[in-house]
């Protein structure tokens, strides 16, 4: 028997399954940072090849990388940041909401 509680749980994480994964550029083992400048401690690295799920993104330092030059920084996980100079996002600007 369904639930409204069960339906609710079905599609949260059916949404999860298919969020958005994007492409770190191949060849590098990004850093992660605690936040959204080179001046924030590493929390680690990523691996080659890496996918992110990108929850939210916000303004930070200025990086250059192989997708360009940006302030742009990816929130990947609760505390966790990289720069959109490292992602293959297909866009120039923001893909995902901005970080409060």
């Amino acid at each position: 028997m369904d639930t409204d509680e069960n339906k609710t749980t079905t599609a949260a994480t059916a949404a999860a399954a298919t969020a958005a994964r994007y492409t770190v550029a191949p060849g590098y083992r990004v850093n992660v940072r605690s936040g959204p400048s080179t001046q924030y401690p590493i929390v680690r690295a990523l691996p080659l090849g890496a996918t992110v799920a990108i929850s939210c993104q916000k303004y930070g330092e200025w990086i250059s990388g192989p997708y360009g030059t940006t302030k742009i920084w990816d929130n990947i996980a609760p505390g966790e940041y990289i720069s959109d100079a490292y992602v293959r996002t297909g866009s120039d600007g923001f893909v995902a909401p901005r970080c409060a």
